[in-house]
This record gives C-alpha cells, sequence and structure tokens, in this order.
C-alpha cells in the first residue's frame, strides 16, 4: 500500500518505519523544518551544546522492548534527572524527599519519623475523598509544603488555581521518605548521545520512506493514499468546524552564559510571584559532554493561541466534552487512523508513544484498511 503519515515526529516515524519493514511505500509529510517533532535537538553554533529547542526531553521507562527499540537507532548514555526548585530564599531538592522534608522543617527526621510527621502534624485529615489538586496535595502533604512547592508552580503551568484542576492531576503524589532524588523512577533512563533528531532521522533512513519538510497537510490529499496515520491535532483534521481544543504552550526566553549558569538542567520556580516555571540549562543534559559556554532557557506557560504549538492538552470538563465531539467524528471517518499526542489529544510521554506506535503499526499490518480511527482511544 501507499501510505501517508502525517507529521514526522516520534510516532509517525516508528509507524513509518515499521510499515516501510513490512514493505509498504510511505510517504510523510512535516509543517516544520525538521523532523522529530517536539523532541528536535540541534548543536549550537555559539557553545556546541546540544540544545533541546523545543524543551527539554528525558528519556525514560519500563518498557525493555521500547528501550530496545531506541538504543537501535542512538546511543543512550546513562542520565539521571535530578531537579532543584527555589522556594523562600533557598534550593531544595525534587521529588519531595527525606532532604527536601529535613531541610524545609530543620529537622534531621529518620524515614519513619518523617512519614509519622508529615502523616500526623502537616497531612490535614479531614480531607476524606480530595476532589481537587488543592485537596490531594493538602491531603498527603500539608499547607506548608504545598503551598512550597505547588500551588505557585501549578498556577503558573496551568493558569488556574489547583482548587480548579482535578485532584487525577497529583495522582502519585512525588513525596519519598529516602534520600533518593532521581525524578523518575523507571528502570531505564538516559538520554542520546548525539540528541534525538539523529535517532529519528536514523529511524527514517530507509529506502522505502520518502519524508517531505515544511510541507501542510490539506484533508483534500488523502483520497490519494491507501490509508493515512494522522499526528496533526485531532480537532484540525476537521478543520475546528466544532471548535478549537485547549492547550497550554509554552514560550522560551533563550540566554547564553560563559559558565555554569546554574549548576543543574533543572531549577524549578515555586512561586508565583516569579514570571517563569523553571530555567533549564541545556549543557548538563548531557553530562558527557564538556562545554565553557552555557544555553539556557526560561520557560513560560499560558494559554495556546490558534499560531503556537500546543504542548499540553487541557483535558478539562469542557474540553473532554468536546473531545468526544470530536471523537465521534472521527470513528465515522475512512482511511485515516490518529496517533500521538495530538492526534489523540492526550499528554504522552516519550516511551508511551513509541509503545503506541508499535501496536498501531501491528495492528495495521494485522487489520489493514479495517484500522479504527483510534487503536489507543482518546477517552
Amino acid at each position: 500500500m501507499h501510505i501517508l503519515l502525517v507529521g514526522a515526529g516520534l510516532s509517525g516515524a516508528v509507524i513509518g518505519r515499521q510499515l516501510a519493514e513490512a514493505g509498504h511505500q510511505i510517504t510523510i509529510v512535516e509543517a516544520r523544518g525538521h523532523v522529530a517533532g517536539n523532541c528536535h535537538t540541534e548543536r549550537d553554533d555559539e557553545t556546541g551544546v546540544m540544545v533541546h529547542v523545543y524543551g527539554p526531553h528525558i528519556f525514560h521507562t519500563d518498557d525493555a522492548e521500547v528501550w530496545d527499540y531506541v538504543n537501535r537507532y542512538e546511543t543512550f548514555k546513562p542520565y539521571k534527572n535530578r531537579v532543584k526548585t527555589t522556594s523562600q530564599g533557598q534550593v531544595f531538592s525534587l521529588p519531595i524527599n527525606l532532604h527536601t522534608i529535613n531541610q524545609y522543617f530543620g529537622k534531621t527526621m529518620r524515614p519513619e519519623e518523617a512519614r509519622t510527621f508529615i502523616a500526623e502534624e502537616q497531612a490535614d485529615t479531614t480531607i476524606e475523598d480530595p476532589q481537587t489538586f488543592e485537596e490531594q496535595a493538602l491531603r498527603f502533604v500539608g499547607r506548608d509544603l504545598y503551598e512550597a512547592f505547588f500551588k505557585g508552580y501549578t498556577i503558573k503551568q496551568w493558569g488556574v488555581h489547583p482548587s480548579e484542576l482535578p485532584a487525577s492531576i497529583l495522582k502519585r503524589l512525588p513525596v519519598r521518605f529516602n534520600y533518593d532524588d532521581n525524578y523518575f523512577f523507571h528502570r531505564f533512563q538516559g538520554m542520546p548521545e548525539n540528541g534525538y533528531t539523529a535517532m529519528v532521522e536514523r529511524i527514517l533512513d530507509h529506502p522505502s520512506i520518502t519524508v517531505h519538510l515544511n510541507v501542510r497537510f490539506t484533508r483534500d490529499k488523502a483520497g490519494d493514499y491507501d490509508h493515512v496515520f494522522y499526528a496533526g491535532p485531532l480537532d484540525g483534521w476537521f478543520d475546528y468546524e466544532l471548535g478549537r481544543l485547549g492547550y497550554r504552550t509554552l514560550d522560551f526566553e533563550r540566554f547564553t552564559h560563559d559558565g555554569d549558569y546554574q549548576g543543574c538542567a533543572v531549577m524549578n520556580y515555586g512561586e508565583e510571584a516569579v514570571p517563569y516555571t523553571r530555567i533549564t540549562e541545556h549543557k548538563h543534559f548531557s553530562p558527557w559532554e564538556s562545554h565553557e559556554g552555557s544555553v539556557c532557557y526560561r520557560e513560560f506557560s499560558r494559554a495556546c493561541e490558534p499560531d503556537d504549538i500546543p504542548y499540553y492538552p487541557i483535558r478539562q470538563v469542557k474540553e473532554k466534552a468536546l473531545l468526544a465531539d470530536y471523537v465521534k467524528l472521527a470513528e465515522k471517518a475512512r482511511g485515516v487512523t490518529f496517533v500521538g499526542r495530538l492526534g489523540t489529544y492526550r499528554y504522552l510521554d516519550m516511551d508511551v508513544t513509541i509503545r503506541e506506535a508499535l501496536d498501531t503499526a501491528a495492528v495495521f499490518l494485522d487489520k489493514g484498511a479495517e484500522t479504527p480511527a483510534f487503536v489507543k482511544p482518546p477517552l
């Protein structure tokens, strides 16, 4: 078959490669001038630093098959994400761990002492069934830690008060009663030695794959192909006829520094008075390299406008209702499968994106033209 993939990010690249290896002809169109989507990386000409152009992406997974897959196309070097946060005039370690708790409260508690202290002296046990983000935080860590590390950051990130967000956003409250400051808990964690773009370029390097950059897809082109995998915005496929799904977008204020600016890759700013959510220093994402100069991003979150890059699907009550209407439209469509973060209006980590792309390709190889609009339902 001749198959069209809209988007040259992880979803399009992985599906395209799997189907090309099975004998299909693959055409990929990408609106931007590069592959790899939002995990695009490039060398900074001035400093030589590998820059995560759309913000940092750290690979972490428990999926051994996905880990083997990415290592087939790029060498992944060991990397642990150790986040710091500036709050109330001090620098603390995140996620909240025993060091954070002892430092914040000026104590030297052992694990069980800290667990008891948080449960009996800090947590708001009057909240039996937390319904909001704020209630969830107050129930499990109490007001002091909530206001120092969660409240201001969340208001900046989501543009609403935590009392208006569902508790599900904070499902697994990141609190550790030991000194482990590794932000993630997955078995496999690392960074691609030569960046994500080099990895995606290798995935796409197949004689049956043709990639066209700087090409905007229009739905009238779909009829030229036997099947379309669409990784663009779900509402965009339908020309936003029911309205636009809500996203948060990011603005980056890039600056360079001679030397080491902050001593870590990610420094959060938990206070609402600081307008940015965090500063990322990109050379620390490649600790095996050495650079005198440094490239940093101040990161600002705001509501996504039509011409902005959509980052985080909001998925609140209003958006979910509109999403349900678009899903009904999509399920009536023929010859198209919606994939990835934008196509299914879900926040997906890179490993989950790759896993779903592998699964989607397997479904197509089994069902062909009968492949449904969603292999992974958005609702």
